[in-house]
C-alpha cells in the first residue's frame, strides 16, 4: 500500500473506469479505483483473498489535517482476508488502514461489483454527462440528558 502511495500520482486525468490495471502501472498514475485495483491484483497474485470496498469518505479533516483525496465523490479502497483477524480495511490512495472516516456502501471483486451509479439514460442530444458530489459529515455526539 505505501510503496503504490508512494510510487504513483493521484490524477483524476489518467483513467476513466475502463482503464486496464496494467496501463496503470505503466503510467504509475490515477485514481482511487486505479490504486484499490493495482492493491487488489497484487494480493491476489500472492495467494491471498482480497476484495475491493466502494464508498464515501467523511468531507471534512481533522483539526490540523489534510483533507484526504477523493474526499469529494465516491471513494475506492480495498479489503484482505487475514486468517485470525477477519477482513482488514487498506486505502492506498491515502496510504492509511481507513476508520470511521470511511464509509463503505457496497464490496465486491472490482468496480463493476460495486458502481454508485449504472444503467442507460435515455434522451436527445450525443452527449450524456452525469456529475455527482457527495459531502459526508459527521454527526455530532449525542447529548445525554
Amino acid at each position: 500500500m505505501t510503496r503504490i502511495h508512494e510510487d504513483f500520482t493521484y490524477d483524476a486525468t489518467a483513467t476513466d473506469i475502463a482503464t486496464p490495471v496494467l496501463e496503470v502501472l505503466q503510467q504509475r498514475r490515477g485514481v482511487c479505483q486505479d490504486f484499490a485495483h493495482l492493491a487488489i491484483g497484487c494480493l491476489r497474485s500472492l495467494g491471498l483473498a482480497a476484495r475491493y470496498v466502494g464508498g464515501y469518505l467523511e468531507t471534512l479533516p481533522p483539526p490540523g489535517g489534510a483533507k484526504l483525496q477523493g474526499a469529494d465523490a465516491s471513494h475506492a479502497w480495498l479489503q484482505v482476508f487475514v486468517l485470525g483477524t477477519g477482513w482488514q480495511d487498506w486505502d492506498p490512495t491515502n496510504n492509511l488502514q481507513p476508520s470511521g472516516r470511511h464509509i463503505t456502501t457496497a464490496w465486491g471483486r472490482d468496480y463493476s461489483d460495486v458502481a454508485p451509479l449504472q444503467g442507460v439514460i435515455y434522451g436527445g442530444g450525443d452527449h450524456h454527462e452525469i456529475e455527482v458530489e457527495v459531502d459526508v459529515t459527521a454527526l455530532p455526539e449525542p447529548v445525554e440528558l
